[in-house]
């Protein structure tokens, strides 16, 4: 009996072998994440792109683990080692909400993560602000999710599938004829066939609910211990020059903002930055943020945004947007914030 009771245990053991080796996880992978949680938990840093996340990388405040630098995995790669003592994984996204939400799902399932610290640039809806000034929001909302009604009806009337309770009209709306060009002084509005379009709330699924009953939520607040720590970013010095010849015209500041905003939309435009900042009260809007924020609530882990203003989202100079010109310095102070919160956790 002894003897196939042995061939048996190892034949199961070949086959758990072999299912590891073909699963979606590699066993080598796994046998490295496996080494990587053993030395957590970490705080994951979510970053959208590489311009965003070189200054981060060249600083001396990183440094990189000597055992396992990195570890590639879904075309992704996750950078491991401390900042001021605190132990992190550096990950890039990609633009766009897909790309951010995929990542930081990839970084919770794959890793122990205590929270996720996120930060980049953004387009600045606040006239009260500047280029250069970071800015960390107590909520963010995504923004790109309508539904679009019908040319003939207004606001008075149902949406579709709004008795299945499929959608409200209880966010709001944008009225496209409020932004149409009038040319003839005695015409004060038009119709516009693009009518109106409805903000809608986000469904989700905590960890913690019921599989398949769905949740909703548009204004997701980020961690409340992490939003009282940022208020000492209060007074940091940031960058205020580009080069010795070209400047911002005051010293950038750190602030604490109510609201931001994410969509898979680049921002240029005066009436719709305009619409979003007395709508809603927003200060920076992005493409990544909220994608974050939302994982990260249905995850029940901690999170925060630091968005640094690149621009002003077409409130600026019609000759062309301030992006290109303060992307990198944008970028730099970002990272400045990101490194002074860690150490105040």
């Amino acid at each position: 009996m002894e003897r196939p009771m042995m061939l048996v245990g190892v034949v199961i053991m070949v086959l758990e072998i072999s299912l590891m080796a073909h699963a979606a996880v590699p066993a080598t992978v796994l046998k490295q994440i496996d080494m990587v949680n053993k030395n957590g938990p970490y705080l994951g840093i979510v970053v959208p792109n590489a311009f965003e996340m070189n200054p981060l990388l060249q600083s001396p405040s990183l440094v990189v683990d000597p055992t396992l630098p990195h570890l590639d995995f879904s075309g992704r790669r996750f950078r491991f080692g401390h900042i001021r003592g605190k132990k992190v994984i550096v990950v890039m996204t990609g633009l766009s909400m897909l790309n951010a939400g995929t990542t930081t799902e990839l970084l919770l399932t794959l890793f122990k993560v205590t929270g996720v610290l996120h930060y980049g640039i953004a387009g600045n809806a606040d006239p009260e602000l500047e280029i250069g000034d970071v800015t960390i929001p107590e909520y963010w909302a995504h923004t790109g999710l309508w539904n679009w009604q019908r040319f003939g009806d207004g606001p008075e009337d149902e949406l579709a599938l709004e008795s299945n309770g499929d959608y409200t009209r209880e966010i709001g709306f944008l009225k496209f004829s409020n932004f149409n060009t009038v040319e003839t002084k005695n015409e004060t509005s038009l119709d516009n066939l693009l009518n109106n379009v409805w903000y809608q709330p986000e469904e989700i699924f905590p960890v913690d609910g019921t599989p398949e009953i769905r949740q909703r939520v548009f204004w997701i607040p980020v961690d409340r211990q992490y939003f009282s720590a940022a208020k000492k970013l209060e007074g940091l010095k940031l960058e205020g020059c580009v080069n010795s010849t070209a400047c911002l015209p005051r010293a950038p500041v750190a602030v604490r903002v109510q609201r931001g905003v994410t969509a898979n939309v680049f921002v240029d435009n005066k009436s719709y930055r305009e619409f979003l900042h007395s709508t809603f009260n927003v200060t920076p809007i992005d493409m990544e943020s909220a994608a974050v924020a939302l994982v990260c609530l249905q995850q029940k882990i901690p999170f925060i945004a630091i968005r640094s203003l690149s621009d002003l989202a077409g409130g600026g100079s019609a000759l062309s947007n301030e992006a290109a010109a303060f992307a990198g310095l944008a970028s730099q102070n970002a990272v400045t914030a990101l490194i002074k919160f860690i150490t105040l956790l």
